[in-house]
């Protein structure tokens, strides 16, 4: 695996465990994207997007356009990969304690 690769699943991850720590599941992309810098993933909108697109084609997340918003809100499948219940190809693995 490229150095590449763990910075996207690794972010892929921090995606994932936000949306799980809301009331509701979700969040719009604006607040992903200062989750990502607030980590170290100084990336783009149209990367974090990307990567929003990409957990939704792996049925982790489920998106809603909102005008020039994209809203993401967890599902089940991301919830298990959060809780270490079931592993999601392309995800970084949870740590045990967490």
């Amino acid at each position: 695996m490229s150095f590449e690769d763990f910075l996207v699943q690794d972010a892929r991850l921090i995606l994932l465990k936000e949306l799980a720590a809301q009331t509701d599941g979700s969040l719009n992309d604006t607040m992903l994207l200062r989750v990502l810098d607030a980590f170290g993933h100084r990336r783009s909108r149209d990367w974090v997007r990307e990567q929003l697109c990409e957990l939704e084609a792996r049925g982790a997340v489920k998106l809603t356009e909102a005008g020039s918003i994209l809203i993401a809100s967890i599902t089940r499948i991301g919830a298990d990969h959060v809780e270490r219940r079931t592993v999601i190809d392309g995800v970084a693995r949870p740590s045990p304690e967490e």
